[in-house]
């Protein structure tokens, strides 16, 4: 699915807000909507959108609740992959998967110590954020906003995450 006129506005806005950080990359999700986010920026920067596969939206899996139908119920379904991270959907992947596959991304992204935007989704963003923060629960991703920008850095080896945008 592709951006919105409103979301390529927000786009514009984000790619003012990051442009005087210095960032050096841009890897994004193979999705539409995560890659037009940062289309912006890669033209005010000059730069390559690298593509990850290892960004892509984690397939939950039929959960056997119609969000449409019954979203307080789908709601606390979802809710409970954030619990239990081997909880696993048919036909999806569990919290702990998508994490890792994320943190791996996340991992090769940094190997160049140098400033990189990575663009993914509100649930695998939730999911990295709690690899670095086991206190990240269902009611973080909740407040997640779109767009959203959280800052990962490292003082002395611990990791911190900054909310610096809200869409």
């Amino acid at each position: 699915m592709a951006l919105t006129d409103l979301g390529w506005e927000q786009a514009k806005g984000l790619a003012g807000f990051l442009e005087n950080r210095g960032i050096e990359r841009i890897v994004s999700s193979p999705f539409v909507r995560a890659r037009e986010s940062v289309v912006p920026l890669a033209r005010r920067l000059g730069l390559e959108i690298e593509i990850d596969g290892r960004l892509a939206e984690r397939c939950v899996g039929d959960w056997g609740v119609d969000w449409e139908v019954d979203e307080a119920r789908a709601l606390a379904e979802f809710g409970r992959t954030f619990e239990d991270l081997d909880l696993r959907f048919p036909g999806g992947e569990s919290s702990r998967e998508a994490m890792d596959r994320a943190i791996g991304a996340v991992g090769d992204a940094l190997w160049g110590d140098v400033p990189v935007v990575m663009a993914s989704h509100g649930n695998l963003t939730a999911l990295m954020w709690k690899y670095y923060d086991r206190s990240v629960g269902f009611a973080h991703w909740r407040a997640l906003t779109n767009p959203d920008v959280l800052l990962l850095t490292f003082e002395g080896g611990k990791p911190t995450f900054e909310r610096i945008w809200e869409g």
